[in-house]
């Protein structure tokens, strides 16, 4: 199915950055914004409250399929409830790594994630959107940070929560998750051939999205 109207693609491990480049950039261009993570941590959220078997793929693919969730007012929604903050905690993001490992998983949420592509635009980010949801994008890019700087956001953003953060914790939960979703069998966390990458390690956000709105002009 072809693409009618245009993508912009950010993939990249956990704590990347990509969420908040992917958010300002979408609202630079007037664009859709699809949090791919979202739904993944959606699902895990709902596997957890189901009680769900995190060994048995056909359980989880289940709760997949039965999501039914809304996005709406920069918040996220799930059977009536705002969930916003719920798929926000570690529990949910490492669950969540694991429910993404599932083939059947990532095959109910396909559909979610295409259909997200409505005018005048989208800006997805997640893992796979520019190898498996969205190939023919115009602009594709995959955004990396050093495991130490990606701790150190997250402990960041975990503070603000008023919740406490072990950084060297957190640091060996983002190293094993992003081996996990390397070595996954379906949709591994790699850069498409023809994504432009850029490490954020050292770049302040407002340089990051002057950088993917400056690669924008070109591919567009």
């Amino acid at each position: 199915m072809a693409l009618t109207v245009p993508v912009i693609t950010i993939d990249g491990p956990a704590a990347s950055g990509k969420g908040t480049i992917a958010e300002r950039v979408a609202r630079e261009l007037g664009f859709h914004y699809l949090d791919s993570g979202a739904l993944y941590r959606l699902t895990a959220v709902a596997a957890l409250r189901a009680k769900a078997d995190f060994n048995d793929p056909a359980a989880l693919e289940a709760v997949a399929l039965g999501l039914a969730p809304e996005f709406r007012d920069s918040r996220v929604w799930l059977a009536g409830e705002d969930v916003s903050a719920a798929i926000r905690t570690e529990e949910a993001g490492v669950a969540a790594s694991r429910v993404a490992a599932v083939p059947g998983v990532r095959k109910a949420l396909f559909d979610l994630q295409r259909n997200a592509a409505r005018a005048p635009g989208l800006v997805a980010d997640g893992r796979d959107m520019g190898t498996v949801v969205f190939p023919e994008a115009p602009l594709k890019v995959f955004m990396t940070a050093s495991a130490a700087v990606r701790a150190e956001r997250r402990a960041l953003q975990l503070e603000a929560r008023g919740e406490k953060a072990d950084r060297e914790a957190l640091r060996r939960d983002l190293e094993e998750r992003d081996r996990r979703d390397r070595e996954r069998a379906t949709a591994p966390l790699v850069a498409a051939a023809d994504a432009r990458e850029l490490d954020t390690s050292e770049m302040p956000i407002d340089e990051v999205v002057k950088k993917v709105l400056e690669w924008w002009r070109l591919a567009s």
